[in-house]
């Protein structure tokens, strides 16, 4: 076992993260997808080795909580005698319908594959970051739109057949398009891009290339392969151009390196939907035509006993579900039912806790583990976000997500947010338009948080104009009269 790693970094099974309230590891399916005995054989060892809970990432990675070092190691075993074959080296990622759907442009798996292949072959693994990672989205309906990574490639139709889209740094609607082309180009423009990172160092991104880099990628159409690449910075030589394509969008008029968001992995230990790109959510009825039904279900805030988990897996299994994907936006996807045992699993999900609507104020909510889970958390989270669901839900629509964080550390959403209650010494603070780390403008007891926030909420219910969005309701409120809501007895 590995020393363990650094907060930031990605806590794999070999190399758990200490948190709050133990070591944590994150698992990631080569095959995107597990079986129901899988799963009802990880639930049954994080009982054994951690403290029973079990969490699903806005990127849709699997985690265990509560591990020491010794049951770490205990349950990397059981992983392993599973026959659960896990995720190791830079992440590329595919949507969590790939190949199923009938809907995508293609399936990005084979591509994805190919460059997994490419970044070995190149010996990129070890010269690259652990938060530096690659999209390979086929389309569909449940793309990949909202997360955010260092490479983009998006499957587009073409004349010719299928091409893809390079983009870099960012999420769908904010990352800079470089070019279209076709698969083998793809392919190695996408690592011509992390060598570029990687010679930069470990520290870098691709948001920290230079002009004339991008501007050499998306006139670069035709390149070596990998393994004969030339090695690639500003001292060094850029690559040579070729004939050029044109760019989809200009880089030229591209943000500065500090404007784009950054890469993804940082604060994923709840969750957390980045970006500014309109997310689909994972969770309802879809038809995948020859493949059955897949019904998408989501965890509470990202997380739920592993009993519980245990219990709806059996479920799937007696209902014949022959896989269950991780999905963004901390869901589960139960593949190939029939439309009868989608109503039965669909109603044991709902009687277990589950997510079953994504409409489901709850899916609004970013919450860490808080108290008394989590030794960092000042107040109890997950019970503060379930009332303010349960009384105040309306507040809750599309245009921002509400951050309940335990601690200033705000691990369940470090980006800034309309709402974020933060957990401290003097009780639950409010930051009204910033993040966890932010001072925050006024405080409530930890116990009370929940009735500070329907304060606001009645507030916006008066205020509000016919169709507005909340978040826009809040802005016209102002910071202080919001604040001063929030305070008040």
């Amino acid at each position: 076992m590995n020393a363990f790693s650094r907060r930031g970094a990605c806590p794999a099974l070999s190399a758990p993260m200490q948190t709050g309230d133990g070591l944590l590891v994150r698992l990631n399916p080569i095959t995107g997808g597990l079986s129901p005995k899988s799963l009802i054989g990880l639930g049954e060892s994080a009982l054994r080795h951690g403290n029973g809970i079990m969490e699903v990432t806005a990127r849709g990675s699997l985690q265990i909580r509560g591990l020491t070092s010794a049951s770490a190691r205990l349950l990397a075993v059981e992983v392993d005698a599973l026959g659960i074959a896990v995720r190791t080296g830079v992440p590329v990622e595919t949507g969590p319908l790939a190949g199923l759907d009938p809907e995508e442009v293609t399936d990005p798996r084979p591509l994805a594959q190919r460059i997994r292949t490419a970044i070995d072959e190149a010996g990129l693994t070890q010269r690259l970051g652990p938060k530096v990672s690659v999209i390979v989205d086929g389309g569909g309906r449940l793309g990949m739109d909202t997360v955010m990574a260092d490479v983009r490639l998006m499957a587009v139709r073409a004349d010719a057949g299928v091409r893809w889209l390079v983009a870099v740094a960012g999420d769908r609607k904010n990352a800079t398009s470089l070019v279209t082309v076709e698969e083998d180009a793809a392919r190695d423009i996408a690592v011509a891009v992390l060598r570029m990172v990687a010679e930069k160092g470990r520290e870098a991104h691709a948001r920290d290339l230079t002009e004339r880099q991008l501007t050499s990628l998306a006139s670069w159409h035709s390149v070596p392969p990998p393994s004969v690449l030339p090695d690639i910075s500003p001292a060094r030589g850029e690559i040579e151009l070729s004939s050029p394509l044109s760019p989809t969008t200009s880089v030229a008029g591209r943000a500065t390196a500090s404007e784009l968001p950054i890469s993804p992995l940082v604060g994923e230990m709840s969750g957390r939907t980045e970006g500014g790109a309109t997310e689909r959510q994972p969770i309802g009825v879809f038809d995948l035509a020859a493949a059955g039904i897949a019904l998408g279900i989501g965890l509470p805030f990202g997380s739920m006993p592993a009993q519980k988990l245990i219990d709806l897996a059996q479920h799937a299994l007696t209902l014949g579900a022959r896989e269950i994907r991780l999905a963004l936006q901390r869901a589960l996807l139960f593949i190939g039912l029939s439309p009868t045992a989608c109503r039965s699993l669909q109603q044991a999900a709902a009687a277990l806790g589950f997510v079953t609507d994504a409409a489901d104020p709850r899916t609004r909510i970013a919450a860490c583990p808080g108290a008394p889970a989590c030794a960092s958390g000042r107040i109890v989270t997950r019970d503060i976000a379930e009332t303010i669901a349960i009384e105040n839900g309306d507040l809750l629509d599309s245009s921002f997500t509400l951050h309940i964080s335990g601690c200033a550390k705000g691990c369940a959403h470090p980006g800034p947010t309309a709402l974020t209650v933060v957990g401290g010494e003097n009780g639950a603070g409010l930051v009204v338009d910033g993040t966890a780390k932010a001072l925050p403008a006024g405080y409530r007891p930890g116990y009370d948080a929940a009735r500070g926030i329907g304060s606001i909420a009645a507030a916006v219910r008066r205020a509000r104009h016919p169709g507005e969005p909340a978040a826009a309701c809040l802005a016209r409120l102002g910071a202080a009269s919001v604040t001063e809501l929030y305070r008040q007895e």
